[in-house]
């Protein structure tokens, strides 16, 4: 790859199974899931890090020093409205591609761009651990951005249906000792991140050949029938 990518960390939901409020800000093991996200994500990307963010930006600035991009579509149509800000971002900066991951995903893999970079020649790399797909959790050239919007603009909003239109690569990571990819979407969530944190278990670690699944190619499917 040319270039480095630029690093999107997800941050637009509602939150509601947490109790709402932006969840990337919650607490685990003394620092916010935002923190971790973002130090993991990093150093994979040569420092390049944006987040998708709605509303005052200001209340991230304590934990985030980099561009906080809220959305360029009406409405709120979801994550693919953040990944075409993410985009936008990355063509302004002459970045090719975007890493894109969710603002709850503390145990994120250190080699999760390396492996979604190296995975083939379909348009979208797509990162998967055990027989789950993560879509917003996926490598993304930015010469998508036009297909993205005018895909939004149609009132389309699926993530899924999206990728499927495109082509992908998916690249899969093993579940144990804790899945790497693991949202913490309620409260007990936390509280089960604190006990991998407490037992000193780091998924992220887990990059050698044990476990590891081939890249499973899928098949482009034509975008008018999504």
């Amino acid at each position: 790859m040319s270039s480095p990518v630029l690093g999107l960390i997800l941050a637009g939901g509602l939150s509601r199974r947490m109790g709402g409020g932006d969840k990337p800000l919650r607490v685990l093991g003394g620092r916010t899931l935002l923190e971790r996200v973002a130090e993991r994500l990093g150093p994979q990307c040569g420092g390049r890090l944006a987040l998708s963010a709605n509303g005052d930006p200001e209340r991230f600035r304590r934990v985030f020093a980099g561009p906080i991009l809220p959305d360029t579509v009406p409405d709120h149509p979801g994550p693919l409205a953040g990944l075409l800000a993410g985009l936008d971002a990355a063509a302004e900066m002459g970045v090719t591609h975007v890493a894109s991951v969710p603002g709850d995903a503390p145990f994120l893999p250190l080699d999760f761009v390396a492996r979604l970079t190296a995975a083939g020649d379909r348009p979208i790399a797509l990162a998967a651990s055990g027989e789950r797909r993560h879509f917003t959790s996926a490598l993304w050239p930015v010469a998508l951005r036009g297909d993205l919007r005018a895909w939004l603009t149609a009132g389309e909003r699926r993530v899924g249906g999206f990728i499927e239109s495109h082509g992908t690569d998916v690249v899969s990571w093993p579940v144990e000792p804790v899945d790497p990819f693991l949202n913490l979407n309620a409260p007990e969530d936390l509280a089960a991140a604190e006990v991998v944190l407490a037992r000193g278990t780091d998924p992220s670690l887990q990059t050698g050949d044990r476990g590891r699944s081939a890249v499973v190619r899928e098949p482009r499917t034509s975008y008018l029938s999504n």
